[in-house]
């Protein structure tokens, strides 16, 4: 009796320990793998499975989403990862490509706030409204002003345009620095622009915001994760959390060009390895870890490969995590404030270890009306390298944090003098916190700059069957730029697949 209990105590174990691997039950063969959950991984998937393909979508963390993304702390807090803000086409991918219930919780935030030592600007941030500032405030004429916004309406990625966007703003705004730093410093948080990136990059992003303003997803990046969740396990793809694709595998094609054949992984909590056999695979990693880390050396020609060193890894960012007490209330001051001490714009200084430009995001309770008790939060971001954080010792690393938390708080204070007494939980993240969750290269929040985008969209040449998705050349970044091009290579992929 005994025996037998013990033999069915130890089955049931060995059950349930299976149950948690996160490799448990996985086939030995899909259509697609995805790499990565990103919105491109994401959506991607998602297209893919609706097309009617058996689709594996692989993610190291054991949180879907990337860089949008959630975290839960103690005391009811939610914080959102990515500065929240997109643009109106948004409504209309999500509603194509996901679903529309998330379509329709996509609404529009109506109080953007500038404010620096050049001016103090509240907008709803649309063409409309733009274009009565730059006139009445910035004294800048009319025709000028439309002439700027239709020459943006009409860029595109195929003119080969070698302009910079310093070049672009001198032609329209010749010596208003003051003007540039209205137009790019938003786009900056958005994407890591700068004045001497290629004008295209600026001028595609900023037409999308422009169209119809700024929006967010009604019900928080939780929520959203969630909605997009179900839509996936509906569309039958098979999610595997905790689950690290560590190499690309190829075979040599009968024209001498590799072909994919599957994805090596390697679960994350038992060290479990499996091979997992595919047609093809997309990649939602950073293009750059997945030419030079994920392949073999020598699978794509040296030419390729040298290109592909030489793409420029854009910038990153800290954020400072700020949770109201439960119960108590903040004034209204904005829904996205940009601020800076500095007296001109300048984009070495906007990424610099001590910019004093930071963007507050602030979450009111409207944010997630599905909460039976309000909750505010506020979310610091701050533009950053990779090289400002990397080589800190842990003391030095701690103390850097220490210091943007209170600058956060300082900031802040001008708005709402008794912030500090009304938060019960503040963190920070740093460049090494997003290389950390999210593999990429350098840490980067916003991929490549504009190189990059050639790299991603000729990787199919020099690897049948594998492709990527992602913020590259920054015109990608953002969250509507990646989910349609989640869309666009998934597409492709599909026609492959036929």
């Amino acid at each position: 009796m005994c025996q037998c209990l013990v033999f069915l105590t130890f089955s049931s174990f060995t059950t349930q320990m299976d149950a948690k691997n996160p490799l448990f039950g996985i086939q030995k063969y899909y259509d697609a793998i995805v790499i990565g959950s990103g919105l491109a991984g994401l959506t991607g998937a998602n297209y893919l499975a609706k097309a009617g393909h058996s689709v594996l979508l692989l993610e190291h963390h054991y949180q879907l989403g990337g860089l949008a993304t959630y975290f839960k702390r103690p005391g009811g807090h939610i914080f959102d990862i990515s500065l929240h803000g997109f643009p109106h086409g948004m409504i209309k991918s999500c509603r194509k490509y996901w679903s529309k219930e998330i379509a329709d919780s996509i609404h529009q935030l109506k109080d953007i706030r500038f404010i620096n030592p050049e001016f103090n600007i509240q907008t709803t941030f649309d063409r409309e409204d733009f274009t009565r500032i730059l006139i009445e405030k910035f004294g800048v004429p009319a025709e000028r002003v439309h002439g700027f916004f239709e020459h943006l309406a009409q860029m595109n990625y195929y003119d080969n345009d070698k302009r910079t966007t310093r070049e672009l703003f001198e032609e329209f705004f010749p010596g208003r620095t003051d003007v540039w730093r209205l137009l790019l410093e938003p786009i900056a948080y958005a994407n890591g622009s700068t004045l001497n990136e290629p004008a295209i990059t600026y001028g595609i992003v900023f037409s999308n915001f422009m169209s119809k303003g700024v929006y967010i997803f009604q019900g928080g990046t939780d929520l959203l994760i969630q909605k997009m969740t179900e839509e996936l396990n509906k569309n039958g793809v098979d999610i595997r959390r905790n689950c690290l694709a560590e190499k690309i595998l190829t075979e040599a094609g009968a024209d001498g060009v590799p072909v994919v054949r599957g994805v090596r992984v390697r679960d994350m909590r038992f060290g479990e390895v499996a091979e997992i056999s595919c047609k093809s695979v997309l990649s939602n990693a950073n293009i750059r870890n997945t030419v030079e880390e994920m392949l073999d050396p020598g699978t794509v020609p040296a030419d390729f490969l040298a290109e592909s060193e030489a793409v420029r890894v854009n910038t990153s960012s800290c954020q400072v995590y700020m949770g109201i007490r439960e119960g108590e209330t903040i004034p209204h001051i904005g829904d996205l404030v940009f601020t800076s001490e500095a007296p001109k714009f300048d984009s070495d200084d906007l990424v610099d270890l001590h910019t004093t430009s930071r963007t507050y995001s602030v979450y009111y309770p409207d944010t997630r009306p599905q909460r039976k008790i309000p909750h505010y939060a506020i979310v610091t971001s701050i533009n950053q390298r990779f090289s400002n954080w990397e080589n800190l010792s842990a003391e030095e690393y701690e103390a850097e944090k220490k210091r943007i938390i209170e600058e956060s708080f300082a900031g802040l204070e001008k708005y709402i003098p008794d912030i500090r007494a009304k938060v019960d939980w503040v963190e920070a993240a740093t460049p090494r916190t997003v290389r950390r969750y999210v593999r990429h290269r350098d840490g980067t929040s916003f991929g490549t700059k504009f190189e990059g985008l050639k790299i991603s969209m000729e990787l199919p040449e020099k690897v049948r069957g594998l492709y990527h998705a992602g913020s590259v050349g920054i015109i990608m970044s953002g969250w509507l730029g990646t989910i349609n091009y989640g869309v666009i290579t998934a597409n492709k992929m599909a026609l492959a697949m036929k």
